[in-house]
């Protein structure tokens, strides 16, 4: 008898539990708006977050939403963004390509201030004495950034100690920009030739006790150049790549081998 009352009852509280969830699913339910999958489709699935939304998904909501338009994502293709502005009646903006390059050269040519023993990442490493390296505004050669890139784009060379990127597989995310505890990286237009390779600010004599290939603020680059796109900026030669007319003319005269063209 009392084993029956305990099955009678279990089961008048399931009965009374499952018709709870029946109508909270029915009071609570959230009708998915049937433009988000003709616009996920079209999306990389990358969800690096380059957009500032959490992933596709939150991308594709914020464009539903007027939170975010389609130009904010740098990874997808300009077909599938087309079609997705198509689609949703919105303006498609016309934007510059971009590439993440590295602004150090110095990696292995830099001797260490001390040996560091800690964990291999170089935002860890920065956190002591601002890095074991000799030139404390240089690359500390951990591969943080390559750990991070959602589209390998970067990898580490061995030879230089060095990450180097891969125009054609990057897509401008930022995510090394955000990583690297240096701000070693920035996204350049990927139709400019030339950059500075070097994040030094200090004074000539300063840079040559450290790095072989850093910027000394000679401005030999700054006086050569005939549209006045690099100036030199707290000891570092600056590019605006508004005025740049990749002439070369930096590239040409630079004793320190520290204004590289790209490719």
């Amino acid at each position: 008898m009392e084993i029956l009352l305990a099955v009678i009852t279990l089961g008048g509280l399931g009965l009374l539990f499952g018709l709870g969830l029946a109508l909270a699913s029915k009071k609570f339910y959230v009708k998915n708006d049937p433009r988000l999958e003709k616009i996920i489709i079209n999306l990389p699935g990358a969800n690096c977050g380059a957009c500032g939304m959490a992933g596709c998904m939150g991308f594709a909501e914020g464009l539903i939403s007027g939170k975010c338009t389609i130009d904010k994502c740098p990874v997808t293709e300009p077909e599938k963004k087309t079609e997705i502005a198509n689609f949703l009646g919105h303006k498609l903006s016309e934007t510059v390509k971009t590439v993440a390059v590295l602004h150090c050269g110095g990696g292995n040519k830099v001797k260490d201030r001390f040996k560091y023993e800690g964990i291999k990442d170089c935002n860890a490493a920065n956190l002591l004495h601002g890095g074991q390296k000799a030139c404390i505004y240089g690359c500390l050669g951990f591969g943080s950034c390559v750990k991070v890139c959602p589209f390998g784009a970067i990898k580490m060379n061995e030879e230089t100690g060095l990450p180097e990127v891969d125009e054609e597989k990057c897509t401008a995310c930022g995510k090394c920009v955000e990583t690297c505890p240096k701000k070693l990286f920035s996204l350049v237009p990927a139709d400019k030739k030339y950059y500075t390779k070097c994040s030094s600010l200090d004074f000539g004599k300063a840079v040559l006790d450290v790095c072989p290939v850093g910027c000394i603020g000679c401005r030999k680059c700054e006086k050569s150049c005939p549209q006045q796109a690099i100036k030199v900026i707290n000891n570092l030669a600056v590019f605006d790549y508004k005025k740049c007319r990749n002439t070369g003319e930096c590239f040409k005269v630079c004793p320190r081998k520290c204004i590289i063209k790209k490719g």
